[in-house]
């Protein structure tokens, strides 16, 4: 039986044709990074206090600095040890009581009761305005920024899901358009939401698009190559994600309003339109679905862009060539099939709480960035760029140490970083960054290198089905990791970093329970997994 993988053999593994859809199909990693954590720039809360008409009244009418009306306004509380101004209350003082001079040096507050804001905030916008300023979700209203991040991971819970259906049903690339219209539509309708309630049902559905396409240019892309090329092109693919985050810096600095920066992030959504022209169907798809002139034309081409000969066969040579043979089995794989045997079962919790972990840390150090009061856009770009040798470690070490020891290695080391990061002074701000961004690496690996660990572990009947239901607890984290960090930096800044710590670390073990897969052959059958000696 003749099969792809034998044809690309012939017509070139990763040509010129390939490297050039994987270019196209590239881009697509670039916008992603701004969609998932862009809330750093857009939801930036500045330093805000509570806004008093009466207040500004009375100062216009005596002459009050704006240091002396934020004074007469916001009552002293401690914080951390320190006394500084209130954010959530202020003092309730009738100002046009004619007892009351106009030298601000004279007046006493100290006795004044203090009461929640009454008029809304006055903000230190810094040149910037985020959806936070504008909606006004400061305070009691705080938790409703961790919901804008949550319901982009409700989307992506969903719209993996639907458009991974979609994609086996109608194809790769129509798929792929079709998100990339969606995008761009509820892209352009988070940039205009009028009020915060829509605000919200515009990003779960930017969201529902967004990742679903992303993974569908990553099965495409991964579909067109030879073997031997598929780990490295899966994991450059997902390192442009990193590029991405590198772009999004200078981008919001550049583009101090959020709405005008997220219009910005939708747009190469928009033009990937355009590859409708570019890139073409997976033969591997076409050939599932029976339509093999399509396929073989589309091989010719490649032949002929690599400058290869595809060779000469009779048509039907062609009626056998296959693309996987996983998808004659495919129909009856169940979810049951992931916990009814106990080798099974441990790799489906395992590998269901590294997805889960990985989120969670991902985004809360990613996050956490934004609360951390320094320059966040050089913040930013430092964390952005040690991102990097996480793709070259992977590489380097998987054919030659194996799988096991480094996903375990890249969880602890982002476990202990995240402790030490906690415990490390303000004082010290380099060691504290750079133990931070040693974090920040081993995370980015686990990430990397669950996608592929999930892939090996799993029989090729149910290995589609075992890598979405694991996964589907990257989108769970992400739900939670909003609330984990905005919530208990409110009780202790560093708290967050001592849970994300604990999460990483128990990751790590639990890998080293794993089995070794380097060298081994993919399993086909649970027998395979559970009688591995056989």
């Amino acid at each position: 039986m003749t099969t792809f993988d034998g044809i690309l053999e012939e017509v070139g593994g990763f040509g010129r044709f390939q490297k050039r859809i994987f270019a196209l199909l590239c881009v697509c990693s670039l916008p992603f990074a701004g969609v998932y954590v862009g809330i750093v720039f857009q939801g930036f809360t500045p330093d805000h206090w509570c806004r008093d008409p009466a207040v500004v009244e009375r100062g216009q009418v005596c002459g009050w600095s704006l240091a002396d009306t934020r004074r007469l306004t916001v009552p002293r509380v401690n914080s951390s040890g320190t006394a500084q101004l209130s954010s959530c209350e202020q003092y309730e003082v009738d100002w046009n009581s004619s007892a009351r001079t106009c030298d601000a040096q004279e007046l006493d507050l100290s006795t004044a009761l203090t009461v929640p804001c009454k008029h809304g905030w006055d903000y230190d916008y810094e040149g910037r305005r985020s959806f936070v300023t504008e909606f006004d979700l400061v305070c009691s209203d705080g938790w409703l920024v961790d919901m804008y991040q949550a319901m982009l991971n409700v989307g992506f819970l969903f719209g993996s899901l639907a458009i991974g259906y979609l994609a086996d049903r109608l194809g790769r690339k129509m798929t792929f358009l079709m998100s990339n219209l969606f995008n761009g539509i509820a892209g352009i309708l988070v940039a205009l939401a009028p009020s915060y309630v829509s605000l919200l049902v515009f990003r779960a559905l930017y969201g529902f698009g967004v990742k679903g396409g992303w993974m569908v240019g990553y099965v495409l892309v991964t579909e067109l190559v030879g073997v031997e090329f598929r780990r490295t092109v899966g994991i450059l693919y997902q390192m442009f994600f990193s590029i991405g985050l590198l772009i999004l810096p200078p981008l919001a600095y550049f583009i101090a309003e959020w709405r005008w920066l997220q219009v910005v992030i939708t747009a190469p959504y928009i033009l990937m339109l355009s590859y409708y022209w570019f890139i073409p169907e997976s033969p591997r798809w076409l050939l599932s679905q029976k339509k093999t002139s399509k396929a073989v034309k589309i091989t010719e081409d490649m032949a002929k862009e690599n400058k290869m000969t595809l060779p000469k066969k009779e048509p039907a040579d062609y009626t056998t060539l296959t693309g996987d043979t996983a998808d004659s089995d495919s129909t009856s794989a169940s979810f049951l099939d992931l916990i009814r045997t106990p080798k099974m079962r441990k790799h489906t919790l395992i590998l269901s709480y590294n997805w889960f972990t990985s989120a969670v840390v991902y985004q809360g150090l990613v996050m956490r960035l934004g609360i951390m009061g320094g320059n966040v856009y050089i913040d930013f770009l430092i964390s952005g760029l040690v991102e990097f040798p996480a793709a070259f470690l992977i590489l380097f070490t998987i054919e030659r140490i194996g799988r096991r020891l480094p996903f375990a290695t890249a969880n602890i080391v982002a476990g202990a970083s995240c402790f030490i990061t906690a415990f490390i002074p303000d004082s010290m701000f380099w060691a504290k960054t750079v133990v931070a961004c040693i974090g920040r690496l081993g995370i980015t690996m686990t990430f990397e290198m669950v996608v592929f660990v999930n892939t090996e572990l799993y029989p090729t009947f149910v290995r589609n089905l075992g890598v979405s239901v694991c996964s589907t607890l990257c989108d769970v984290g992400g739900i939670i990791a909003p609330f984990l960090l905005y919530r208990l930096a409110v009780i202790w800044l560093e708290l967050p970093l001592i849970i994300f710590g604990s999460l990483a670390f128990l990751a790590g073990g639990l890998v080293l329970l794993l089995p070794e897969t380097r060298g081994v052959p993919l399993p086909d059958t649970i027998e395979d997994i559970e009688f591995p000696n056989r």
